[in-house]
């Protein structure tokens, strides 16, 4: 009995040692919450990143996979609503959230919005290594509303990761990832 008690946890101990290296290798499958292509009533971009999260949101838009967007976040929404309407978003199309600092306050704030005006469907664009958290945050604090990912992509080489923010960013989105869990009670997965 010993013996299996043994080998069973052992077996387990490999089995997470495995996970972990996979999660860090091979992060995206992971991290990463695509819909593919959607419509719905809204678009949100949370704030952060870099210009990537307008680009893309101004790309659904294009594609009419929703006919307005919501900027959320304090500290970039100015530079985020000049490149939507730069990228040829009308200025009356686009929405402002600027009270939020986190991705919970994302959540929280733009989801009062979004109850106010009987959204139903909503597309989530952040950056793709941000995108499984967003989901899980914004549908603990909506479970009523239908939210897609459509996160933005760009080019950063699995190489460069080490020499540039986005490793360090793929690390922390991990740890909160686990945060979330823990604290909420909310599973990633």
């Amino acid at each position: 009995m010993r013996k299996l008690i043994k080998r069973t946890a052992s077996g387990f101990f490999v089995l997470l040692l495995l996970l972990v290296v996979a999660a860090i290798f091979f992060p995206q499958p992971f991290l990463c919450v695509d819909s593919g292509p959607v419509k719905a009533d809204v678009i949100v971009v949370l704030g952060g990143g870099s210009h990537e999260r307008p680009e893309r949101a101004a790309e659904l838009f294009k594609e009419h996979a929703a006919p307005r967007i919501i900027i959320s976040g304090l500290g970039d929404y100015e530079i985020n609503r000049r490149l939507l309407i730069a990228a040829g978003v009308p200025a009356n199309a686009i929405e402002l959230e600027t009270q939020s600092r986190t991705t919970r306050e994302n959540a929280q704030f733009t989801v009062k919005l979004l109850r106010e005006q009987k959204q139903r469907g909503v597309i989530l664009v952040t950056s793709w290594y941000h995108s499984r958290r967003a989901m899980v945050c914004f549908r603990h604090y909506a479970p009523e509303i239908k939210f897609y990912s459509c996160p933005s992509y760009f080019a950063s080489s699995r190489a460069d990761w080490s020499h540039n923010r986005i490793g360090n960013r793929i690390r922390l989105e991990y740890l909160k990832l686990l945060g979330y869990w823990v604290r909420y009670g909310v599973s990633p997965f």
